[in-house]
């Protein structure tokens, strides 16, 4: 069914697919409402979270309270564009599948100029009774209501709930971190599992790892690190600083890039792997790595994209 409505995501994490019939029986607690986004990943072997790779099965995620675009609804799900995940495959956005009960309908409420943003890797949300409904990844925005005591009023997409003042950053305007502050916020996950598609802090992926650490500062990045080195600021790779995005191409940097990580300072790299291993700051000398660097991208300090 062909349709065009703006939608919200109403669940902690949403699995963007690449298409309607791209889950497994395996992915069950993935596309659920809500989704068991931890129990998913926990019960998933090596070889069954490498074919969200090899057999292209994933695109992205979003988060509790994105907003989506429904290009059309095929059964139980709806065909989107991500719109603040800048992307070359659509200029409205990223697009990919999501199961359609973990949207809603937009609000048509007037924006709140005052944004609440998660600060720690996870944040319990609680109903207005205290009762707990899920946990919230890193970097998730919602609209504040009001301060009370231990916990801040937040809109949800359903309803109000209450978020730990301690778990939070309460933003008036878009923050304009440094490239040391993108670090500070990247070395929060080391340890993280790796996870294609990956846009949270259940999981990253390498793209997803550099563009949440960029948003977290202020700076909406591409999506995908093909898109991304070719946007910011291009500096000299002996001129690299901290917060930097490096990336590294096939063929000893001649070929295709695949792979993306924040320069960490002192010649080493910070970064989300690949699957089977976790975020990680390694030393870029004698690996390949090294041989594969072939371009250097600023997006701190106003660079715009």
């Amino acid at each position: 069914m062909e349709t065009s409505q703006l939608m919200i995501v109403n669940v902690p994490v949403a699995t963007v697919w690449t298409s309607h019939d791209s889950a497994r029986d395996i992915d069950y607690k993935a596309i659920s409402y809500p989704p068991q986004i931890e129990e998913w990943l926990n019960e998933l072997k090596f070889e069954t979270r490498l074919e969200l790779c090899d057999r292209n099965l994933v695109q992205t995620q979003c988060l509790l309270g994105q907003e989506v675009l429904v290009l059309e609804k095929k059964g139980e799900w709806s065909h989107v564009i991500v719109l603040d995940q800048p992307s070359s495959k659509d200029k409205r956005g990223y697009p990919g599948w999501i199961p359609s009960v973990q949207l809603i309908e937009s609000s048509t409420t007037k924006e709140n100029a005052r944004k609440v943003v998660v600060k720690m890797k996870k944040a319990p949300l609680y109903s207005e009774q205290l009762k707990k409904v899920f946990d919230l990844s890193y970097q998730t925005e919602l609209p504040y209501l009001e301060e009370e005591s231990e916990y801040i009023k937040v809109q949800t997409p359903s309803g109000v709930g209450l978020l730990k003042v301690e778990d939070v950053l309460i933003i008036n305007c878009t923050p304009s971190g440094s490239g040391k502050d993108i670090v500070k916020a990247g070395e929060k996950f080391l340890g993280l599992p790796y996870l294609w598609g990956g846009m949270s802090s259940f999981g990253y992926d390498c793209s997803g790892f550099s563009y949440s650490m960029c948003k977290a500062n202020g700076y909406v990045i591409p999506r995908d690190a093909h898109d991304q080195a070719c946007y910011g600021v291009e500096i000299k790779l002996d001129q690299i600083q901290p917060g930097d995005l490096l990336f590294f191409a096939y063929e000893e940097g001649k070929g295709t890039i695949h792979h993306v990580g924040i320069y960490y300072g002192n010649g080493n790299l910070l970064h989300s792997p690949k699957t089977g291993k976790s975020v990680e700051i390694i030393s870029l000398a004698n690996t390949v790595y090294e041989k594969e660097l072939c371009v250097a991208r600023r997006y701190w300090k106003n660079a715009e994209a």
